[in-house]
């Protein structure tokens, strides 16, 4: 009888794993995210055709990157979701979808960060509780729920989990190459801006009160909201970052932006463990988290309002706007904002003057170049009879818009 009973459990889990996964293929939350991918690189791809007359970035990448890059924090927050056993309040889940369905058909890929989308479906949840409101449309049915009963505890901690995977995210899209554009100064001047927009999609296993799987362990579900019966969802967390950089370039700027909603995530995990043994801990949490982190986002916006910037036309020779992927500049070590002052002894300023110097010596190309540290270092590279004029250097000069 106990085997019976064992295999059945384990019958029942799977047929639930898979039945969450077919739930996460019917959410349009999905479908929406990559649709909003496809045309953030297809924008992409013309913005950088209109500046500098190629395309510089696959123009899959954001798709590819927002699958690839989040499934395996995706993973960790599941491991913990499930081992520990923390329960989700079904509706809690339902308010989520709609709001991340109008963030991305209404194209506010800053507002997508969790503190801010979680706080928002818990704000929705305690209002429907507290006033008693209640929302019905086809099947799908809306009430509020006590979030002093267990939920906070859960909601904040996930959140606190979601901010950290975001933290991390930004700090990886620094390693990536972000699209260059020219943008006219105050001065009536040209400068290279950089900007970054991505939405990554996190498949979560969720738990959820049901009558699929029942509390067999005695230490699992740590968190029941009352019931005794569950069941799994595998729930697509949107996270959502734009940036536009000019004062520092982006492997400068983005690890610090990282670091600090890093840093904001811990602090908001603390904040739900803590909220465990006083459930008002949780909304002063939420609260402080959606506070701070509008404070990191218009720090470093006001830092950026600025006529400093990181890469510009110089008299000192040919400034980097980009490398290429895959390309001789980028096997030569070559970054952006650094400055090419010499190609084969001869003293550059401009492409033009850049390629015709690369001809001078059919078989290497030496280059002068002034890092962005302004240390002098010197680099080479064999080039090849078809690549002078594909070197894969886009630099920083005046250019007709």
């Amino acid at each position: 009888m106990i085997e019976t009973a064992g295999v059945r459990m384990v019958s029942n889990i799977l047929i639930e794993i898979v039945t969450a996964i077919g739930r996460f293929l019917l959410n349009p939350v999905v479908y929406i995210a990559i649709v909003v991918a496809i045309f953030l690189g297809y924008r992409r791809v013309k913005q950088e055709r209109k500046f500098f007359n190629r395309r510089i970035i696959w123009g899959w990448t954001e798709l590819i990157g927002q699958w690839k890059r989040g499934w395996p924090y995706a993973l960790v927050i599941s491991l913990i979701s499930l081992g520990v056993g923390l329960t989700v309040p079904k509706v809690y889940l339902l308010i989520l979808t709609a709001i991340f369905f109008l963030g991305l058909l209404l194209f506010f890929i800053n507002v997508l960060s969790p503190i801010y989308t979680m706080a928002i479906a818990t704000l929705a949840l305690w209002a429907m509780y507290q006033y008693n409101w209640s929302f019905s449309w086809w099947k799908i049915s809306l009430e509020g729920i006590d979030l002093l009963e267990g939920a906070i505890v859960t909601i904040t901690i996930l959140t606190g989990l979601s901010v950290i995977v975001e933290g991390m995210l930004i700090r990886r899209t620094a390693k990536q190459v972000i699209t260059p554009r020219i943008e006219n100064t105050k001065r009536g001047m040209q400068a290279i801006v950089y900007r970054t927009r991505n939405v990554w999609v996190l498949p979560i296993f969720f738990i959820i009160p049901g009558n699929s799987i029942p509390s067999a362990i005695p230490y699992w579900p740590q968190f029941t909201l009352g019931d005794s019966h569950f069941a799994l969802v595998l729930f697509p967390v949107v996270i959502g970052f734009s940036k536009l950089l000019r004062k520092e370039l982006p492997v400068v700027q983005l690890p610090k932006i990282g670091r600090s909603v890093l840093l904001l995530g811990q602090l908001i995990v603390i904040g739900g463990l803590a909220s465990y043994f006083e459930p008002l801990i949780g909304f002063i949490t939420l609260a402080l988290g959606v506070l701070i982190r509008i404070i990191i986002a218009v720090y470093y916006a006001w830092q950026d309002k600025t006529e400093s910037y990181a890469v510009a036309p110089s008299t000192k020779g040919a400034v980097i706007a980009a490398v290429l992927p895959d390309s001789p500049a980028e096997k030569m070590g070559l970054l952006a904002g650094e400055c090419i002052r010499k190609v084969n002894g001869h003293s550059i300023t401009t492409e033009v003057e850049l390629y015709e110097a690369l001809q001078l010596n059919a078989a290497h190309c030496r280059l002068e170049v002034l890092d962005r540290n302004n240390e002098i270092r010197l680099t080479q590279h064999v080039i090849y009879s078809n690549d002078h004029y594909r070197i894969g250097l886009l630099l920083a000069e005046p250019r007709e818009l």
